[in-house]
């Protein structure tokens, strides 16, 4: 047990002293949170508008604080996924410069070096990941919060599941990654990709009705329907109590994601989190199956 805390500890610091890895990832939800007000918030309000049935009128306060809860999940979704490789991307670093030989001549077990790489991963990422969450709430008390401390303790536990599926995700892929150019490659193609195929950046009810289908088998879709139902609770709430139809909520709710289907089955709330859930506990079975076969082959 001391080993491996000595080796957390060694991780953690050495994530944290470079400059190159910390920066982008503490600065990264920030800057997507500036995007997605700047650019986002405005096409994100047309469609609540155009969403809404004819007649229909609601609150600029309460428009306000739909389209910023959304902007929260949309945020989170993508951010605790994408730092968390970037957290873990220690492992390949000591790769490249050869730490990993020093350790693997040292009696300490390979499976305390890759578990302290885990554990190391999931802390950096999820420090980082609870400063994007307070950055939005401030923001959502600008904007409109309709938020109660269950549904804030709710949203930090999401973080943590998705925080953990990042991590499990990310150290299946970095265990194959020995080079600085494959490292740049792969974070590249998560920073780019992830988002839209998780409902993130736009709604998987714009997809075609085969793309829908297809992202339902991926856990990133429900995790984003996840800390959306739970970031739009309260306004949802709200818009129910000053005579909102519910009709119209539903169809907001639809528009959105938190409404998930597969195919054509109503997902509820809670299958969601079951599924987010079991992804990362498959996920880690997968990451520990690979570090005890590559010891067995060497």
């Amino acid at each position: 047990m001391k080993t491996l805390t000595a080796l957390v500890k060694r991780n953690v610091k050495l994530f944290f002293k470079d400059k190159g890895m910390v920066i982008p990832s503490l600065i990264t939800p920030i800057i997507l949170l500036v995007l997605y007000a700047t650019f986002l918030g405005n096409v994100y309000k047309d469609s609540f508008y155009m969403g809404l049935p004819e007649g229909v009128k609601v609150p600029t306060k309460l428009a306000n604080g739909f389209v910023g809860a959304q902007l929260f999940s949309s945020l989170l979704a993508v951010s605790c996924v994408t730092v968390s490789f970037g957290a873990n991307l220690l492992m390949v670093q000591d790769k490249v410069t050869g730490a990993i030989r020093d350790f693997s001549v040292s009696p300490v077990k390979k499976s305390t070096i890759a578990l302290a790489y885990y554990i190391a991963s999931f802390f950096s990422s999820m420090l980082i990941c609870l400063v994007a969450i307070i950055a939005c709430c401030i923001y959502l008390a600008f904007a409109g919060w309709y938020l109660s401390v269950a549904d804030v303790l709710w949203i930090i536990f999401d973080g943590v599941l998705l925080v953990g599926f990042g991590t499990a995700l990310s150290s299946i892929i970095n265990h194959f990654l020995s080079t600085q150019g494959q490292m740049s490659a792969v974070c590249t193609i998560i920073s780019a990709g992830y988002g839209f195929i998780c409902g993130a950046y736009m709604p998987l009810s714009q997809f075609s009705t085969g793309l829908y289908n297809a992202v339902c088998f991926l856990p990133g879709t429900y995790a984003t329907s996840l800390i959306r139902n739970h970031t739009l609770s309260g306004v949802l709430s709200e818009m129910s109590a000053v005579g909102v139809p519910t009709q119209a909520i539903e169809g907001l709710k639809d528009a959105v994601d938190c409404n998930l289907y597969f195919y054509g089955n109503t997902v509820p709330v809670w299958v969601s989190g079951v599924v987010l859930a079991l992804s990362v506990l498959l996920l880690t079975g997968i990451y520990v199956w690979l570090c005890v076969k590559k010891r067995k082959n060497k």
